[in-house]
């Protein structure tokens, strides 16, 4: 049984001044493992408070200080994998052969933003106008429970990049994960007050920061409920925002594609981190003249799927996060029954062949709904959850319009063999990216989503920016 009882403000860690604790779960058993201490709005007050302090000196370090920092960050993060890769299989139920390289991807966005400073210029020339980039200020995060440590270092690799000050309010959900983080972070040795992390709930810690007027902009990423929240809370100071929200995405298989080739990619981007993300691609879209084609071997390929241990190199799927979202997950499969939707594998309830240590965990059965069609509430609301959506379609161009008629615009799926006549698909597609025939991902490209997925965008030169403010200087001469 651990216990949590520390917080991380101007370069230590300190006892909080909140007394409130929570719980903290394995999600494969459903014990409690542990506890974490919650910080409060004075402690949020004195994390602001010291970033604020650290901001001036910060904002002037030059482009190569602040790339040796980033290094450094990188470093202390891949010496920590394995202890962060624990965190993760214990407190998420994330499987070992995800959780293995997601630390290194973590560790890596440090890395992307070293490479996007370094080619990046803060001083240009519009005609007779001196266009400087100026940091904004001091970045108030918020980062969701299903990749705790990795929101971590993706949105603090960019406000370090671009001298900003943080501070961090991770999900009190994985604060195990976030402790040996900070521990790893800590080791960087950067300047005090550069990094601030506070473990608290969102309605304390996550209201301060939204609203505190020495926050100069937020940076989220979880549900559109809330983010829509930190929006309106943000208005009255005239925060920057950048907001990553939920998402549908549809994968539109079209007809002249390889489904031995298209289900396997299909399930690992439709059922990855055990089905809890955002980029998920839950409606499958499929020809209507090849449906049966490709439902036989998606049940085929369902019915393969490991569910377990998630300590378990072979398993696939994990546990959800917690009882919460296990009953959230078992109420929308229910739904699609009532809706009239087939489940053609999974539904309601565990899976078979549990180990028995793991009766009490939130396991759910890998599920695949087919007579779906997209005005169902299992094709339009985010499940997050291993459950899929088949929609028939006709035509290209209806596939097209099912597709965009969401809410969301997150990510979007493209299978073909014919990659010209893919990428025209994508061309018409509302999503902030569009993957081509498999799971890709491109760390210095940009990131987010179009309509109620989000606002601005993250990674690379666009993630930059969005913690810069132009200033335009006239009257000078400019040097020849």
């Amino acid at each position: 049984m651990r216990n949590i009882e520390h917080i991380y403000i101007d370069g230590a860690f300190v006892r909080p001044h909140g007394v409130e604790r929570g719980a903290l779960f394995n999600p494969a058993t459903g014990e409690i493992i542990g506890h974490v201490t919650l910080g409060d709005e004075e402690d949020t007050h004195r994390a602001i408070a010291a970033a604020k302090r650290a901001f001036p000196a910060f904002s002037r370090t030059s482009k190569q200080e602040r790339i040796a920092m980033l290094h450094r960050l990188h470093d202390v993060v891949l010496a920590g994998a394995d202890a962060l890769t624990a965190a993760a299989v214990e407190e998420y139920g994330g499987p070992i052969a995800q959780a293995s390289w997601r630390a290194s991807l973590a560790a890596a966005s440090f890395l992307s933003a070293a490479q996007t400073l370094e080619d990046y210029a803060y001083t240009r020339w519009i005609k007779d106008a001196e266009v400087v980039m100026e940091p904004l200020g001091v970045v108030g995060v918020i980062t969701p429970w299903n990749n705790n440590y990795g929101f971590i270092c993706g949105k603090l690799a960019m406000a370090i990049a671009a001298g900003c000050t943080t501070v961090i309010k991770p999900s009190e959900m994985s604060a195990t994960q976030t402790q040996v983080l900070a521990e790893c972070l800590h080791k960087a040795g950067l300047p005090t007050g550069v990094m601030n992390i506070v473990n608290g709930r969102g309605d304390v810690v996550g209201a301060q920061l939204s609203t505190h007027p020495d926050i100069a902009k937020m940076s989220f990423t979880g549900s559109t409920v809330v983010g829509k929240t930190i929006l309106r809370n943000s208005a009255d100071t005239m925060k920057r925002v950048t907001l990553e929200l939920g998402g549908k995405s549809a994968l539109l298989v079209l007809d002249d594609a390889d489904f031995a080739d298209t289900v396997p990619k299909a399930l690992l981007a439709g059922f990855s981190n055990n089905g809890q993300a955002c980029i998920a691609s839950t409606r499958i879209l499929v020809p209507e003249v090849r449906l049966a084609e490709f439902c036989a071997l998606l049940r085929t390929a369902v019915e393969a799927v490991k569910v377990g241990n998630p300590r378990d190199a072979d398993t696939a799927v994990g546990p959800l996060v917690s009882r919460t979202q296990y009953e959230r997950v078992q109420q929308y499969i229910k739904l699609g029954a009532q809706g009239g939707a087939t489940v053609l594998i999974g539904g309601e309830g565990r899976p078979a062949g549990l180990e028995a240590d793991l009766d009490e965990g939130y396991f759910v059965k890998p599920t695949v709904f087919v007579d779906v069609t997209n005005d169902m509430r299992i094709a339009r609301e985010e499940i997050f959850g291993p459950v899929l959506c088949v929609i028939s379609y006709r035509t290209e161009e209806e596939a097209i319009a099912i597709a965009n008629d969401t809410v969301y615009g997150l990510h979007a799926y493209v299978s073909s063999s014919n990659e010209e006549r893919a990428h025209a698909v994508a061309m018409q597609l509302v999503a902030g990216r569009v993957l081509i025939n498999g799971f890709h991902h491109e760390p210095l490209a940009p990131f987010g989503g179009f309509k109620q997925s989000g606002l601005g965008r993250e990674y690379g030169v666009f993630g930059l920016e969005a913690h810069l403010e132009p200033k335009a200087v006239l009257g000078i001469r400019r040097a020849a």
